[in-house]
């Protein structure tokens, strides 16, 4: 075989983007979850790839590329046979190998996200294994091993079925299996919203994905040594970032309209969505067909997102299978309308017949069923053996200190509290009775000053963030210089103003709020809350509250000066 080192390098540099979604998918799913469950989430991004690295090697490839049947390849551990039948032109062995590799991967690094923060570590590592070993592989050589769909004509240009929808369904079936979060729901049914702890992160996770999605989609052209490949790679670069784009300004719009207010994460599921969708027929559709696939996957990943928190009762915590399961499985069928007939038979919307159209949604169904049945067998019997989802005290402390023993992902920065408990039943007893007299603390009484000592006046201020500066200000001029700043969480009796989370909204129970606490004693306490109500008022829930409190004397800890010197600065 001749080798072409333009072609051999597309594809390695393909490879190499794919590899780098991993990076993507660990900085989204981490983002969208909890942070005390980032360690676990990252640990598993990598060990995805790991793992399914000498799995795909050993079996995989084999099963999926080997010439076999039109259902399954053949055994053929390390590689060993004769591919050169399915070999593109100008690839060698090894660089199809790896580009192949980071394609399986990808496919079985879907499921940690919609299993996030509930599952056993070590449960995690067998089925990802399985993934890789078997599902992934026998649909792939379905689709692009030379199997029956391909027979029949199935067109999956990059992987919308093939590796999306088949990482969606399994993600779908395992969070099933595992059942919501502690927390989720409530008594009544009703979803509640668990935030993702760092958007930031999250964000940066998507536009990693985005980025390598041209490798992911372009390098699928596995060679670039012609006019027309090089026509293609472009059509689907522009096909790619077109159905991204159009997804996100849709979901934005969509989401303004429906929550009143622009979602953010449900946006940035948007991009994903919009990748998913056009990966199936990239090259196979014109700009417009992009465009149209973009909204309509700008709309279904809000609807399915809403579908299966609210009504299906699934709780999947970054929207892998909104983004995965149903994008990519529409994805498809929609190259059975929009396809211009350049690279497949042309779509009913370009003057084919309903038969490309029928043999998308045969491959879709089809390999949905498979996968489904599979990693049902394979999810139940873990759960039966050595149990699927942890134990609920490890779940709400985290899976960071259950699993790997680590105490935050975090040190050094201090993080918003977690209020999900456990049902009653589920919590640790506690133990009752009195404190033995050498572990109790002894409590000391502070006596009182005596009369004449001036007197004290602590004021708490709780205001909105916003309206601190103005504030300062103001103490400032009543003749006020010292005083102590604290953000807080807390809430009052309205609980703030109702706001959404990917479509759920979220019970504000504890809000930022910013705490003044100033000690007068010549400046008057009446001026000082007619000034703050004064500076803080906006008329609207949140404003603040103020509380008054005695003070028995005040120490300057240098100078040990006692009452109303204390709060003097003259030295």
């Amino acid at each position: 075989m001749i080798y072409s080192a333009v072609n051999t390098m597309w594809v390695l540099i393909g490879a190499a983007l794919v590899f780098f979604m991993q990076a993507g998918f660990s900085m989204c799913e981490a983002g969208f979850t909890r942070a005390k469950n980032t360690g676990n989430i990252l640990m598993k991004n990598l060990m995805d790839f790991c793992i399914g690295t000498p799995a795909f090697w050993l079996v995989g490839f084999g099963v999926m590329f080997g010439g076999g049947n039109a259902v399954i390849g053949k055994f053929d551990p390390l590689i060993m046979g004769d591919y050169s039948h399915i070999l593109p032109a100008g690839v060698p062995l090894w660089a199809f190998a790896i580009f192949q590799t980071v394609f399986c991967a990808t496919s079985a690094t879907i499921v940690s996200g919609a299993m996030a923060e509930r599952t056993k570590f070590s449960s995690y590592c067998i089925y990802s294994a399985a993934i890789s070993l078997l599902i992934y592989p026998i649909s792939g050589h379905w689709i692009w091993g030379g199997g029956w769909l391909s027979q029949m004509g199935f067109h999956d240009f990059a992987g919308s079925t093939a590796v999306h929808m088949v990482g969606g369904v399994c993600a779908l079936i395992g969070a099933k299996i595992l059942g919501p979060r502690i927390g989720k729901y409530g008594k009544d049914g009703k979803p509640k919203a668990i935030l993702g702890h760092n958007l930031t992160l999250a964000a940066l996770g998507v536009f990693i994905l985005w980025f390598c999605w041209f490798g992911f989609n372009g390098a699928s052209t596995v060679g670039m040594d012609s006019d027309a490949l090089m026509e293609t790679a472009g059509r689907v670069f522009f096909n790619t970032n077109m159905a991204a784009a159009v997804a996100c300004c849709v979901t934005l719009i969509f989401t303004w309209i429906r929550y009143k207010k622009p979602d953010v994460s449900m946006t940035y599921n948007a991009a994903l969505a919009g990748l998913v969708g056009i990966t199936a027929g990239c090259d196979a559709v014109d700009p417009a067909g992009a465009a149209i696939i973009g909204i309509v996957c700008g709309i279904l990943v809000v609807l399915s997102v809403e579908f299966f928190d609210k009504v299906a009762k699934i709780d999947d915590p970054v929207g892998a299978v909104s983004v995965h399961c149903v994008c990519g499985a529409v994805g498809t069928i929609l190259t059975g309308l929009f396809a211009t007939g350049v690279t497949t038979e042309a779509g009913l919307f370009y003057g084919g017949g309903v038969h490309f159209l029928g043999v998308q949604a045969i491959g879709v169904l089809s390999v949905a069923v498979y996968v489904a049945v599979i990693i049902t067998i394979v999810f139940m019997a873990i759960k039966h053996t050595i149990g699927l989802r942890a134990d609920a005290e490890d779940e709400i402390a985290g899976l960071d200190i259950s699993e790997h023993g680590l105490l935050t992902a975090y040190a050094g920065f201090a993080m918003l509290p977690d209020t999900a408990t456990a049902d009653e039943e589920n919590i640790p007893v506690l133990v009752e009775g009195e404190t033995p007299v050498a572990e109790a603390i002894p409590v000391k009484k502070i006596p009182a000053f005596e009369d004449g000592t001036p007197k004290f006046t602590k004021i708490e201020i709780i205001c909105k963030e916003s309206r601190f500066e103005a504030l300062k200000t103001a103490m400032m001029k009543l003749g006020i210089t010292g005083m102590t700043v604290s953000h807080v969480l807390g809430c009052g009796v309205q609980k703030g103003k109702p706001e959404y989370y990917r479509g759920v909204q979220v019970e504000a129970n504890l809000l930022p709020k910013v705490q003044v606490d100033v000690v007068v004693s010549k400046v008057p306490v009446r001026s000082v809350i007619e000034t703050a109500k004064k500076v803080l008022y906006t008329g609207h829930i949140g404003d603040g509250k103020i509380f008054v409190y005695d003070v028995e004397n005040v120490v300057k800890v240098r100078t040990g000066e006692e009452g109303f010197d204390a709060l003097q600065d003259v030295e």
